[in-house]
């Protein structure tokens, strides 16, 4: 119960850390709501619409605490690159989702976290997992499954 003493709660501002703690926590969630049990998800799940293009999901690692994931879409053009795709590390005791790496980009450079300051770090961060978001919640929509 809030007093006149004590201030009031905010909601942590877009961009900042705890901000980004919140989004690993929606990214789990949207996760859950597109594959139920992360931990019982088979090596390779596919999923398929009408008119859409398919989504592939990758198990690369599972373990008790975490589960490491690859989703991409499959293009007919075998000649084509299948981006965006992330890996995706699963943490079950905490219950988030966070983007460890992605290829969104066309050119092939890597990002180098390294050589960026804590704030450019932190909005690169931010920036990956709300792609993540709005891709998982696009998906859905759409009536991919990995059930």
């Amino acid at each position: 119960m809030l007093t006149k003493e004590q201030p009031a709660l905010f909601s942590p501002r877009p961009k900042s850390f705890a901000a980004l703690m919140e989004m690993y926590e929606t990214n789990y969630l949207q996760l859950r709501l597109l594959c139920g049990d992360l931990r019982a998800l088979p090596s390779e799940s596919r999923s398929y619409i009408a008119g859409g293009i398919p989504v592939q999901l990758l198990v690369l690692d599972n373990s008790a605490h975490t589960t490491t994931l690859l989703m991409t879409y499959l293009f007919d053009d075998q000649q084509r690159d299948n981006r965006p795709d992330m890996l995706i590390r699963v943490y079950h005791d905490s219950r988030q989702a966070e983007v460890v790496k992605h290829r969104c980009r066309l050119v092939n450079e890597p990002i180098k976290y390294w050589e960026k300051d804590l704030d450019t770090m932190l909005l690169c961060r931010w920036r990956m997992n709300r792609f993540l978001y709005k891709w998982t919640n696009y998906l859905r929509r759409q009536g991919h499954v990995f059930q």
